[in-house]
């Protein structure tokens, strides 16, 4: 189905190509979380036929387009999914932003975000995806130096306390989880070695450190620190740490994902 299109309000205003008014149209976009993605969405949306200007922001996620023609979304998807991992969505009826020239809203105030303690605030489908993503990736960059470190001390015996053993786990976790963003922020989002790494560091160590402790703590309590990688509970009791590990931030990096658009990873 095409988008929905408001005409603009001017009374002077001239029919365009197709017999289409010219007009606004409002779109939510998921998949943003940084600078790079907001010029992402910005080139790919001017390049639709009949665009004559582009407004992107990340709070709201939303762009706002000046249109001479009739765009589906459809069309306008694909031509986001060249740039990346985003998509575009209308705003339902009850959340639709009066979209006129002559009262000109700032973008962030057209769809102000539900309160936390509001139910429908925790039931935005796109942002627990997207959520659930940079967790996993959040994931995938502490475990690796984490439990790397927790394996490498029980298969050699190392002569250190558990807590030891368990706090230079947590500083590798965080270590390696800033260096896979730092790769995946040059290479995906092509940033410069700098910008990736402030970047990187930027993200929520909140988030990360939650995580570190969920994992960790999991694992001791089911361990003790005594189980070597050679038995199979061992993998067992990795697989739940790592599941407690994703679950237990999660609601948080929703969160700040929904409320202030800012990402984990």
């Amino acid at each position: 189905m095409p988008v929905k299109h408001k005409p603009m309000a001017s009374s002077g205003m001239n029919t365009v190509s197709k017999g289409v008014e010219s007009g606004e149209l409002h779109l939510k976009i998921s998949g943003m979380h940084c600078k790079a993605c907001i010029e992402h969405v910005t080139q790919a949306l001017k390049k639709l036929e009949g665009v004559e200007s582009v407004s992107v922001s990340l709070m709201p996620p939303e762009a706002v387009l000046k249109t001479a023609r009739v765009l589906s979304l459809s069309e306008i998807n694909r031509a986001l999914a060249q740039v990346g991992q985003y998509h575009a969505s209308e705003y339902s009826d009850d959340e639709n932003p009066i979209m006129t020239f002559q009262i000109k809203l700032p973008v962030s105030a057209a769809v102000p975000v539900p309160q936390a303690n509001r139910r429908e605030f925790w039931k935005d489908s796109p942002t627990w995806r997207r959520a659930s993503l940079n967790t996993l990736n959040c994931l995938v960059g502490c475990s690796i130096g984490d439990f790397g470190f927790i394996i490498y001390a029980q298969a050699t015996a190392l002569a250190w306390s558990m807590w030891a053993i368990m706090g230079i786990a947590m500083l590798c976790g965080l270590s390696t989880s800033v260096l896979m963003e730092t790769l995946l922020l040059k290479w995906r989002e092509n940033f410069g070695w700098k910008m990736a790494v402030r970047t990187a560091l930027s993200m929520s160590f909140l988030s990360m450190l939650a995580m570190e402790l969920a994992e960790n703590v999991t694992d001791y309590m089911l361990t003790k620190g005594e189980v070597a990688p050679s038995e199979p509970f061992f993998w067992i009791a990795l697989t739940i740490s790592l599941l407690a590990g994703f679950l237990v931030p999660l609601p948080y990096n929703y969160f700040k994902l929904r409320k202030y658009n800012k990402a984990c990873h």
